[in-house]
């Protein structure tokens, strides 16, 4: 019983903060403003509960601890995309820009952020609570390998889920049948669920190998070669599904472009 409530708690949280985030990026960029206040408010709260739960190893804390870490997260996600916490570069590399120097155009698109996560993985870590940290550091290594594989080429790449305001992401990413880290990837992902499943006991064990697995079914997700993009089309609001169902010309010929284009939500 207590294996099932793990697996269906960490499925439903993931589900639902996944949905509500697409929803609020898709949104008009006037609404990010009260977004990102409400979602400040509420990662305050996150903090709150990952200190005051840090002591308690109940099945209780441990759940509350998990939902900090994925609120924290979370709120980093929609700092990014909203493009609130990003990084020095703002336009996209110009034609013909590839190797050592599109890479590093890519981290300038994304050093503070990445600061930003360090700098509350840090946070967390000082609170000494172990069920937050371990949230939010497979979130950020998950999210971490996802880019990197679109970096290099994936099949799906669902470039209606990257804001209009973040458009510089989009340039950095690219479609292919397969890249070289891919299969390492993977192999990373099911060797941890394998140790997970195997070495550890529990409510927190079964909660980490249950995100595991949902980091591996995104990376899956990011090579079928099948419309994933519509599995949460539903998410996005009523104007941003209009815009991806009837895209403009310049969109068109984006998308069908060589040069790299669209980054993954973890």
């Amino acid at each position: 019983m207590i294996t099932a409530a793990a697996i269906l708690f960490v499925v439903l949280l993931w589900g639902i903060s996944t949905a509500v985030i697409f929803f609020l990026d898709s949104l008009p960029p006037r609404t990010f403003p009260y977004s990102m206040t409400a979602a400040t408010l509420l990662v305050g709260l996150g903090l709150v509960a990952v200190w005051w739960w840090q002591d308690d190893a109940t099945v209780l804390a441990v759940g509350m601890s998990f939902a900090a870490g994925l609120l924290i997260w979370g709120w980093t996600e929609m700092a990014l995309y909203m493009g609130y916490v990003t990084g020095p570069r703002k336009q996209r590399c110009p034609a013909g820009c590839s190797g050592p120097a599109h890479f590093g155009h890519a981290v300038a698109a994304n050093l503070w952020h990445e600061l930003l996560v360090v700098g509350l993985a840090g946070l967390i870590w000082v609170t000494d609570n172990q069920t937050a940290l371990w949230c939010f550091v497979m979130l950020w290594l998950m999210h971490l390998s996802a880019r990197l594989n679109v970096f290099l080429g994936v099949r799906n790449v669902s470039e209606e889920f990257v804001p209009d305001s973040m458009d510089v992401l989009k340039g950095f990413l690219r479609r292919r049948n397969m890249n070289w880290l891919f299969p390492f990837s993977m192999a990373g992902l099911v060797g941890l669920i394998y140790i997970l499943l195997t070495r550890f006991s529990g409510f927190e064990a079964t909660m980490a190998a249950t995100l595991a697995a949902i980091g591996l079914l995104e990376h899956v997700l990011l090579m079928l070669p099948l419309p994933i993009e519509k599995l949460f089309r539903w998410s996005l609001s009523d104007s941003h599904k209009s815009a991806v169902t009837h895209p403009s010309k310049d969109a068109g010929r984006h998308k069908n472009h060589n040069h790299p284009l669209l980054g993954t939500l973890t």
